[in-house]
């Protein structure tokens, strides 16, 4: 009980390869990503990552790239001691050769503080949406030029 996710997916017409650079390049976030207000540190396994979001701008989420299989799984994770309440947010890409990739978000908050703890988080509906969108425009136009 308590339990709250959110998703996105997108058809994107672009190479795996591609969207997997832009999602692990923090420097380019500001340029392709409405989404993020800002985002500090190296994209990689094992790295803390300092993300400020449109969906809530007066917060700095800190995130541990828990999981990075390159390039088609990624994992930002964060949490509370003993499991008490715990936020994943995964990336999946699936290569479909010739006709580009698939591209799925999926953040899951659990853990017996979830319940509350998602009252003072968010809706986070719109801005996947407008993370997935500009994700599959900044990979489409990389591919075009």
């Amino acid at each position: 009980m308590g339990a709250r996710s959110y998703a996105a997916s997108r058809t994107i017409d672009a190479p795996a390869t591609v969207v997997w650079g832009l999602l692990t390049d923090s420097s380019s976030y500001a340029g392709w990503n409405r989404a993020v207000v800002g985002i500090e540190g190296q994209i990689r396994q094992g790295n803390t990552i300092a993300l400020v979001s449109i969906a809530d701008p007066k917060r700095t989420f800190k995130l541990k790239v828990a999981e990075s299989r390159a390039p088609q799984h990624m994992v930002w994770a964060d949490g509370m001691p003993l499991g008490l309440f715990t936020g994943r947010r995964t990336f999946a890409i699936t290569d479909r050769g010739s006709s580009g990739c698939e591209f799925s978000m999926v953040e899951a908050f659990t853990g017996p503080l979830a319940g509350l703890i998602t009252k003072a988080i968010p809706d986070l509906t719109a801005s996947f949406d407008m993370f997935a969108d500009c994700l599959k425009e900044a990979a489409e136009s990389a591919t075009r030029t």
